[in-house]
């Protein structure tokens, strides 16, 4: 089976061709020629994922998912959330981001967060929505060089090291993306294997 994931994101490529193996091979963006911007401009996770695996479907006619990510953190209602990628600017600049999110915990004791991935499939013009997360804290200061994104100052619950100091195997086993790929599998294998 094929399967486009809407994403130029090769990090997040890979982390999901390793989840997924064999059975189902993943197309890019870029392998189905689509160079355009897709729209992101949903309030929610759920709506942003719906929005990108809505327009390449649309668009070009194939099965199609998409993600959207957030990184959810307690002592700031919940901010960045949706907009996570975006949080210090358009320039989607992961060191600015943490640094925006370390200064404005600065002081701040709760540091209990999480990350939360859902995950919009449509399959011959039908959708389904699987989510995962997992929880943790934020660092004070980034520990890590691995990962990408807010890695480097995430450690999740029942770990001593960030996202960013974990090998891929480790980290796709407890990461949100993770966890919704999985529920994404367990559907496709039941219903299209």
């Amino acid at each position: 089976m094929e399967l486009v994931f809407a994403t130029n994101n090769l990090n997040k490529l890979e982390e999901i061709q390793t989840l997924l193996g064999d059975k189902i091979k993943i197309l890019s963006l870029e392998d189905i020629n689509c160079h355009e911007e897709i729209p992101e401009t949903g309030d929610t996770l759920e709506v942003n994922a719906l929005q990108k695996s809505d327009y390449v479907y649309r668009k070009y006619g194939l099965n199609c998912f998409a993600d959207d990510t957030g990184l959810e953190i307690d002592a700031l209602n919940g901010e960045p959330g949706v907009y996570s990628a975006r949080y210090a600017g358009i320039e989607k600049d992961a060191q600015a981001n943490m640094n925006k999110v370390l200064q404005k915990l600065q002081g701040i004791e709760n540091r209990r967060a999480r990350f939360r991935t859902v995950i919009s499939l449509i399959i011959n013009g039908k959708e389904f929505q699987f989510e995962g997360y997992v929880n943790g804290h934020i660092l004070h200061q980034r520990s890590g060089k691995k990962g990408f994104g807010y890695d480097p100052i995430f450690k999740p619950d029942g770990y001593d090291v960030s996202f960013a100091e974990m090998d891929m195997v480790t980290k796709n086993n407890i990461s949100h993306r993770g966890r919704a790929i999985v529920k994404l599998i367990e559907f496709l294998r039941k219903n299209y294997e």
